[in-house]
């Protein structure tokens, strides 16, 4: 036998709020990060803000242009500069000459961010980041997001805005 019950609108409204607030709390927000080392730190770059990871062929001068800037490539007909990492956290040069760039986009424009080792690819939870330590150097809390501790290491969470912004 069929049964019709009838609810007010006041009952189907609270049953469709609690069920909502319970997926709500099930939501877990993720990003995910192209890992880079410099100078054996990991960083971790927001995947939607890389364009492309590459070893450049040559990488041209830019005469009176600032110490981080290492000079420009032609990627597919776009002139993008090229920034040494390295150089803009006041860190020594590299010893080798193998070169890797992770390149990004920040406001139209393209910047290769020329890096000792590009890492993995991966998710965390928001809830992983963490605040940036009081002992961190202020020069790298300047360009830091956060920090996570993963496993076996700690990963500085890059602003890309703040790295390349040459101003400060």
């Amino acid at each position: 036998m069929n049964e019709i019950v009838k609810t007010s609108n006041k009952s189907k409204a609270l049953a469709n709020s609690k069920s909502r607030s319970l997926k709500e709390k099930e939501t877990v927000y993720e990003q995910v990060y192209v890992t880079i080392y410099v100078h054996n730190q990991l960083f971790g770059i927001p995947v939607e803000s890389v364009k492309d990871i590459l070893v450049p062929e040559k990488i041209a001068n830019i005469p009176l242009a600032p110490k981080e800037i290492a000079g420009a490539i032609n990627l597919r007909g776009r002139i993008v500069t090229v920034v040494d990492v390295r150089t803009r956290l006041g860190l020594p040069p590299k010893e080798d000459d193998n070169i890797i760039c992770t390149t990004v986009e920040l406001g139209h424009e393209l910047y290769s961010l020329k890096v000792d080792k590009v890492g993995a690819v991966i998710p965390l939870t928001f809830d992983k980041i963490e605040k940036n330590p009081s002992t961190l150097h202020p020069r790298w809390r300047s360009i830091s997001a956060g920090v996570v501790r993963l496993k076996e290491e700690l990963m500085i969470v890059l602003d890309i805005e703040s790295l390349l912004n040459f101003t400060k």
